[in-house]
């Protein structure tokens, strides 16, 4: 154990030196600086640190064992009390320092203190956004990782943009499987979508741009883009409401086409071409969060918006956190090629480079076709336990909540009319289940009620526990 350097304790030649030190020491365990249990050096060698006589350290040791400060043990040394007794520091310490307020912090900061902050995400059952993690071909990943792990030039710096090969083979999938327009160096590769559309927001918007979510929306975009004036757009059948945009004036819109966010509407292909009309007339950008198109029950998803066009006003982004597992945060963008640099740029100031090892892993689990295959088995795995929640629920809540059932995705929204759905969901949690109250998604006063719930993570067994717990807590 590494013994606490005390060499900055400070003795003036004209006071008396055992009390000096004495202060000096009760400050430091009251304050902090010397934790519970923290072992100190031997008076031998403190007296030599502080170049004093060893009888006055052995004089200042006695004196903090009979306060309670430190304890000794033979043969083991001094140690600060485990349980320390209580001392007014500012009688203690005549150097004690009157704490002062902070200096202003920004708009951006003070919006953030009115908020409840949680630092902890729990894998709890039906919490959204986790896929199941049982079901991922970790041995093959593994096997990958270790072809790797020794790799010298996986240590050191690659490109701000990402991993050249990661690169590649996200331009070859999207193409093929989303019909994205785009080339390896139109690929951005982030921390997980959420720093993907805060890029964006420092790339695309001045302060006082006005920014269109869907309301209903994702909480991520509201966050990343908070700084700006906010515009909630409504929806129509589940889907952002094209028409409702062409009569207001914005920079940007945030949308969610292929499966709307919470609600699960899909855009049709004409809605997505006028949507598309609508940013080339309005010079307004598109932010298409494509977040998980590749689970898909019945039919395969529209065209991303992004190929639907020639124009540069859409910017694509997706994630690994679904497709793979959340730990990754490994996220990318689809940018146009004039903004390359750009965002490039932008983005060594923000963060830097992404972790090369992870990036050269996706590469190769991509390249040698486990992506493909890890996608088809949990498309019908996730099918299978969407069909089973949606059953339970027309059966255990008939009459009181209705499912919002697109065939697509990882949760499931139940709307329940006029209920307080934070309680309720405060209830799921408090017996084990996680997921969101629907009220939340709203921008303003909630249009519905009702609950938000991931079901990719969770067991035939959670999800019937699950609905009889709604049951019982509604009837």
């Amino acid at each position: 154990m590494e013994l606490p350097d005390l060499h900055a304790i400070q003795l003036n030649p004209q006071r008396n030196l055992q009390t000096q030190i004495h202060q000096h020491i009760v400050e430091w365990i009251c304050s902090g600086r010397l934790p519970a249990t923290t072992k100190l050096p031997s008076s031998r060698q403190l007296a030599q640190d502080l170049g004093v006589s060893r009888n006055t350290i052995c004089l200042v040791f006695d004196q903090l064992k009979s306060e309670g400060f430190i304890e000794t043990y033979q043969g083991k040394g001094v140690y600060v009390a485990t349980e320390l007794p209580v001392r007014d520091l500012s009688a203690a310490s005549p150097q004690s320092k009157t704490i002062q307020a902070l200096p202003t912090v920004s708009k951006f900061a003070q919006s953030l203190q009115k908020d409840t902050f949680t630092d902890t995400t729990l894998p709890l059952p039906f919490t959204l956004g986790i896929p199941d993690l049982s079901a991922f071909p970790t041995k093959i990943w593994q096997q990958i990782q270790r072809l790797h792990h020794n790799r010298v030039s996986l240590m050191g710096y690659d490109s701000y943009r990402g991993f050249k090969p990661l690169r590649q083979a996200i331009a070859a999938y999207l193409r093929l499987s989303r019909g994205v327009h785009c080339d390896a160096e139109q690929i951005i590769i982030t921390q997980g979508a959420q720093q993907a559309i805060s890029l964006c927001a420092q790339i695309l918007l001045d302060e006082d741009d006005t920014v269109f979510l869907e309301n209903p929306g994702y909480l991520g975009a509201r966050q990343a883009l908070r700084s700006n004036s906010i515009q909630p757009v409504p929806l129509r059948d589940q889907c952002v409401d094209v028409d409702f945009l062409y009569q207001s004036k914005g920079k940007l819109l945030y949308a969610t086409p292929t499966h709307q966010y919470p609600l699960g509407g899909v855009l049709s292909a004409g809605q997505r071409l006028k949507l598309i009309d609508w940013a080339a007339s309005q010079q307004a950008w598109i932010i298409e969060d494509d977040y998980d198109s590749e689970f898909y029950f019945n039919h395969k998803p529209i065209t991303a918006l992004q190929g639907m066009t020639e124009s540069n006003t859409v910017i694509y982004l997706g994630s690994f956190s679904k497709t793979l597992f959340p730990a990754l945060r490994v996220g990318y963008l689809v940018v146009p090629k004039q903004l390359i640099d750009v965002f490039a740029q932008a983005k060594s100031f923000m963060t830097g480079e992404s972790p090369l090892l992870n990036q050269a892993v996706i590469s190769d689990f991509i390249t040698e076709g486990h992506f493909t295959r890890h996608l088809r088995k949990m498309r019908k795995l996730y099918k299978q336990k969407w069909l089973h929640f949606d059953q339970l629920i027309h059966e255990k809540l008939f009459g009181i909540a209705t499912p919002i059932a697109e065939s697509a995705g990882m949760h499931l929204v139940i709307e329940i009319p006029n209920i307080d759905d934070k309680k309720l969901q405060q209830h799921l949690l408090q017996n084990g289940f996680g997921g969101s109250e629907l009220s939340r998604y709203y921008i303003g006063d909630a249009e519905k009620t009702g609950l938000v719930l991931g079901f990719a993570n969770t067991t035939e067994t959670q999800r019937v526990k699950c609905v009889e717990l709604i049951q019982a807590y509604l009837t």
